[in-house]
């Protein structure tokens, strides 16, 4: 690397962080069954124990999402949550309503034909958005598995106008400083008819929400070889972009380690972020975020794996020169243009990595020092007692 590269590159790290998931932390599994792992967490202490451990060893994690169901018990005070928190050196970040779990969702939440369910959904959203306020957390991120499995089940029509008018209700309800992620997803569970099944429709729903509604990307929820990083830069144009959930996909679906598949694929994400922000002059406000379920990876690891490819291509692509770049585009030189991209990916951004954790007094490699800490070892000890003390099946639901 060149001096100017790895000050660029540093800069870059200087202002990228990443949400872990609480989820990601726990025992989880596909719709087949549960592989268990000793050292997963049992409780959100061990969560946020978990993710603090993280943020200590990456420096970039300060943030932990929370499912509401799963992290918060009824009648638990939301500030003695946040204070857990900082107790082992992070912040709750996004608060991720449960509206697909209940008995009363089978026939979907904010698209269901009953009022009384959605009125159901809704106030679930209110004490959201109620527990987000309490703990300081910015956004409210909105996943749902509401669609159709048959031709004329439902009317496509009433089911997107239930959408609009549930999310412009819900949306009256933020607070001056949070913002409504609307995330999107081609299938699964639905398979005739997803009710939010691409950008477009969660775009068109976010715009009619209000302003502090934005888009949810989560790039493992498109169609094979769809262009992402287009999807992004109409997003970023319109400003509309909220957010993503690093994962990636070899076929259907998500849940493997970001870069593990393709990493010049979200590299290119990060170009066009990069690109705007160089255009505009101002780097987008964009809520970086995991969801990732391991069940074959220890937990703990595979969370590092994709902390630490995310910072590789997101120095990566801050080397592109933007300058050549708009040259060449201005020229349709189409082998120079793409030679400039090519040529950032495979930059060895290694030394800016490492001069970087030194900097800020981390480990220069996260996942060798975890190992090197025992601290898996140590919590598959303590929550393998705790289990059997508390008389728990291991399992129990999703996270």
């Amino acid at each position: 690397m060149t001096p100017a590269q790895l000050r660029r590159a540093r800069e870059a790290l200087d202002t990228f962080t990443i949400e872990t998931p609480s989820w990601g932390f726990a025992d989880t599994g596909t719709r087949f069954g549960k592989f268990f792992q000793d050292a997963a967490a049992i409780d959100l202490g061990d969560k946020l124990a978990d993710g603090g451990h993280v943020h200590a060893l990456t420096g970039c994690c300060p943030t932990i999402a929370v499912h509401v169901l799963w992290d918060f018990k009824p009648g638990e005070d939301p500030k003695a949550v946040a204070r857990l928190a900082r107790r082992h050196g992070v912040k709750i970040g996004a608060i991720n309503p449960n509206l697909f779990q209940d008995q009363c969702y089978k026939w979907g939440s904010f698209g269901n034909n009953d009022a009384a369910v959605r009125a159901h959904a809704l106030q679930h959203c209110y004490d959201s958005v109620a527990i987000g306020k309490a703990v300081g957390s910015e956004y409210l991120s909105l996943w749902f598995a509401d669609g159709t499995n048959y031709p004329g089940q439902g009317s496509i029509r009433e089911r997107k106008q239930n959408f609009e008018d549930s999310l412009r209700a819900l949306h009256r309800k933020l607070g001056p400083k949070q913002t409504m992620l609307v995330e999107y997803k081609p299938f699964e569970p639905a398979f005739y008819a997803t009710d939010i099944a691409d950008w477009g429709m969660a775009y068109v729903l976010a715009k009619k929400a209000g302003p502090r509604a934005k888009v949810l990307v989560d790039t493992g929820h498109h169609y094979a070889a769809q262009n992402i990083e287009q999807i992004v830069a109409w997003l970023l144009d319109e400003d509309m972009l909220g957010g993503f959930h690093f994962n990636d996909r070899r076929y259907a679906d998500d849940d493997l380690t970001l870069g593990s598949i393709d990493p010049y694929q979200a590299f290119r994400i990060f170009h066009e972020i990069h690109f705007f922000a160089s255009d505009r002059g101002r780097m987008p406000k964009i809520a970086y975020m995991i969801d990732q379920c391991h069940n074959e990876k220890p937990k703990i690891e595979a969370t590092i794996e994709t902390v630490v490819m995310a910072q590789a291509l997101y120095a990566k692509a801050a080397l592109v020169d933007h300058d050549a770049l708009r040259r060449a585009q201005a020229k349709n030189n189409v082998v120079d243009a793409e030679r400039l991209l090519q040529r950032a990916f495979a930059t060895d951004v290694t030394p800016a990595l490492h001069a970087w954790r030194r900097a800020n007094q981390l480990p220069v490699d996260p996942l060798l020092e975890h190992r090197r800490t025992g601290y898996a070892r140590a919590a598959a000890t303590e929550r393998k007692r705790r289990r059997r003390e508390l008389g728990l099946v291991q399992g129990g639901s999703f996270a």
